[in-house]
């Protein structure tokens, strides 16, 4: 859902980086995945279709935080 992001923190030897993607329109969601000790976060549209991935090695990865939207309840927010 737009709106919806994963930060994540590297280790870039004697520092951290911080990178962050979002689901930059309507409709769009990111997901994350982990292979072959690789980690992948991609911005994803409703049918499918990645928009953008990035990628970094697993074991340099120190943080990865999901920050969904918060949502409404059914019914709340709507007015009629």
């Amino acid at each position: 859902m737009k709106g919806d992001r994963v930060e994540i923190v590297v280790d870039a030897g004697d520092t951290t980086r911080t990178y962050e993607v979002v689901a930059s329109r309507a409709g769009r969601r990111v997901e994350t995945a982990v292979r072959r000790g690789v980690v992948e976060v991609s911005e994803v549209t409703r049918n499918g279709a990645v928009v953008r991935t990035a990628r970094f090695m697993a074991n340099r990865v120190l943080a990865l935080v999901e920050q969904p939207v918060p949502r409404e309840a059914a019914g709340e927010g709507s007015e009629g």
